[in-house]
């Protein structure tokens, strides 16, 4: 039984039962869904002819011989084959999307950076001409490396759809609601919550409340997958039953479209006579995902000092070197601050890896000021960085009761790779020229004589 779904997609598959209706919950299951009853083959994956006059057609995530444990491939269903969604292509450019390698002759990237957010011009912008990169890493050619963009969308996509070659793209919204309309099915997502949009996956977007903004990191590497827990054992961080995949979805509507791809940092248009989002059943483990933020269950310090910023990772791309990603999703969400004898904000420090934050709502503790919802900040690799005076004079001399650290999210993009910044973040974003100087009232306090200060 099949019942009627967004006006724009005429077919979905029944609701689940529980409160993510149109969800599948788990991260990295093999999953299995059908919008038509029967259309999914059952025993094999390629029978000989397919049910409704179906295709065929394998989506894979990895190599072929990637071992078992890491291989993500998904059988899809559609009504017609991909080959049928790709013509001649035509060279566009989309002028504020940038890919590594990027290096702006005329812009320093060594430095401490903050941004205010990013405003809404009147133009209307979608979810291809609304984004705008600040940082780059890495090479998408060699497929190492990420982006860092902020998004501005106001209009939806109409008779256009869009999938990246180079990348699988972790949607973070801050403000507005959308909706992803993908060839496997139907993601929304608003703040608090995150989006998995993997390579090769094509997807129109849509505006549900706008005007939308919201924070992108573009993955080159392999794919984002769950932390290891190590000694902290099956539970807490984020847990895979609070990940919601699509139930399968599709369009069959004969009308001129436009499929936009992200190749090696290029994009080319074609043109087709119909939707391509006309998977009707699928099965396996490469889709997209949704996460809810507010599950994140943290894990932290119950005596004294606190554990590296790692122990807030929710989603890490590995690379070639053990224990390094390519790069780290870290969140900063509500929590109970107990830690006894301790400077309980996150220390002065340098590290090896380039730290992008963006704040999604509410005041971050390191930095009582400047640093806003919708905000930004770069520390690069090596850059010496920690809170400001004021954020150091009310932890070091405050009652170190129980204090519950509330209102707040931040996030954290977290690479190996020096981030480079763009012509657009360091001349037309509103860059807060004057940052640095939130470190330089910090006092002296050392005097030669002993005892605390």
């Amino acid at each position: 039984m099949t019942r009627p779904a967004h006006p724009h997609v005429l077919t979905q598959a029944p609701s689940l039962t529980g409160p993510h209706k149109g969800y599948m919950p788990g991260f990295g299951n093999d999953f299995e869904t059908e919008a038509l009853p029967g259309a999914l083959p059952q025993g094999q994956n390629s029978p000989q002819k397919c049910a409704y006059g179906l295709y065929g057609e394998q989506l894979s995530g990895t190599a072929f011989t990637a071992p078992s444990h890491q291989n993500e491939r998904t059988w899809c269903y559609r009504i017609r084959p991909s080959v049928k969604h790709s013509h001649r292509y035509t060279r566009v450019e989309l002028p504020y999307w940038k890919s590594a390698p990027h290096v702006v002759e005329d812009v320093t990237s060594l430095g401490q950076y903050r941004w205010d957010p990013v405003p809404h011009s009147d133009a209307p912008l979608t979810w291809l001409t609304g984004m705008r990169t600040m940082t780059t890493a890495g090479d998408v050619n060699t497929q190492v490396g990420m982006a860092s963009h902020v998004y501005l969308v106001t209009a939806s996509m109409e008779n256009s759809y869009f999938y990246s070659a180079d990348s699988e793209l972790l949607v973070v919204p801050q403000a507005g609601h959308l909706r992803f309309c993908t060839e496997l099915g139907i993601i929304d997502v608003a703040p608090q919550e995150v989006a998995i949009l993997p390579r090769g996956l094509l997807y129109r977007v849509e505006v549900l409340k706008g005007p939308a903004r919201g924070f992108v990191c573009e993955n080159y590497g392999q794919k984002f997958t769950l932390p290891g827990r190590g000694p902290i054992g099956a539970n807490c961080m984020a847990n895979r039953r609070d990940f919601k995949t699509p139930v399968a979805a599709f369009e069959d509507r004969e009308t001129p479209s436009t499929v936009t791809i992200k190749w090696c940092g290029q994009f080319h248009e074609t043109q087709i006579g119909h939707s391509p989002l006309d998977v009707v059943a699928w099965h396996g483990n490469y889709a997209p995902c949704k996460y809810d933020l507010t599950t994140y269950c943290p894990v932290g310090a119950v005596l004294f000092d606190h554990p590296d910023p790692s122990i807030f990772t929710v989603l890490t791309a590995p690379s070639g070197v053990e224990g390094t990603a390519n790069i780290d999703f870290v969140l900063f969400r509500e929590r109970w601050m107990v830690a006894e004898h301790t400077f309980r904000p996150p220390w002065y420090h340098k590290n090896i890896m380039s730290e992008l934050m963006g704040n999604i709502y509410g005041q971050y503790d390191a930095k009582p000021q400047g640093f806003v919802p919708g905000g930004m900040s770069l520390h690069n690799m090596m850059l010496p960085h920690g809170p400001d005076r004021e954020a150091f004079e009310k932890a070091s001399n405050a009652n170190l009761g129980p204090d519950k650290l509330d209102n707040t999210m931040s996030f954290m993009f977290e690479t190996r790779f020096p981030q480079h910044l763009t012509r657009f973040a360091a001349k037309e974003a509103p860059l807060q020229e004057d940052y640095i100087d939130c470190w330089g009232d910090i006092e002296k306090k050392f005097d030669g004589t002993p005892g605390v200060k």
